[in-house]
């Protein structure tokens, strides 16, 4: 699958340390980006997912810059304050509903660092990894919102006004569950090092009801293989 059209050109990667992140990374990486991953601390309650972007930008021998963000002193979100996660919802309702674990901005903000970093580095695309298909009704996750983003991007940006247009890459926006890990499978993702949970244990452990959860064990049982995150408790 590896191609030399990209060979050691720069992209930023956005690595949350989550199963879809993970595998963008990897894919880029196979498409011959040299790549600069960005992670952010943002006050998310599940921050057991920034030990594993760690772990896996280590692994891919990548450039990796963690972020301070208080976005838990804005509030508004089930991932940034005290309100309960979701357990137990219907796929369907999913789909239809903006649940309370949308955090207010996040992907805007997070794709504002990503440029600025790519005009630093030189680089024209960056990557996320997002999904509009089994997703939880995020609506930064949308196929729009990415078009609108990347037009204001190159619009507020230098490189963007001196024609360098800064592309924002989501390879995985129309994939189904199943088909991101097949996918990963096949570039070398060990998804027991990847973390998906809402609301985990303080070590860690995925509670298994969360919409994330069920999502990603769908995906897996659809796929025809077990969680190794889950194998491996």
């Amino acid at each position: 699958m590896n191609t030399s059209a990209n060979s050691n050109q720069p992209a930023v990667v956005l690595l949350s340390g989550g199963l879809d992140s993970t595998t963008v990374l990897a894919l880029a990486a196979d498409q011959g980006y040299r790549c600069h991953c960005l992670s952010f601390a943002y006050g998310q309650r599940h921050c057991h997912e920034l030990e594993l972007a760690k772990i896996n930008a280590a692994r891919w021998g990548v450039k990796h810059l963690v972020l301070r963000l208080d976005l838990d002193a804005i509030g508004g979100s089930a991932l940034t304050g005290d309100l309960a996660v979701p357990k137990g919802r219907d796929f369907a309702v999913m789909e239809n509903e903006i649940p309370v674990t949308y955090v207010p901005g996040r992907n805007t903000i997070f794709l504002s660092y990503a440029a600025a970093w790519a005009e630093v580095l030189g680089a024209t695309d960056i990557f996320i990894g997002v999904n509009a298909v089994d997703y939880s009704g995020y609506p930064d996750c949308r196929p729009d919102y990415l078009t609108a983003l990347e037009q204001a991007v190159n619009l507020g940006s230098k490189a963007g006004r001196e024609g360098r247009s800064l592309r924002i890459i989501a390879p995985l926006l129309h994939f189904h569950k199943k088909e991101i890990i097949t996918l990963g499978l096949g570039l070398g993702v060990d998804y027991a090092l990847t973390h998906s949970c809402y609301d985990p244990a303080p070590d860690g452990r995925p509670c298994g009801q969360c919409d994330a959860c069920l999502l990603r064990g769908k995906g897996f049982s659809e796929a025809g293989h077990r969680d190794p995150a889950l194998s491996a408790e």
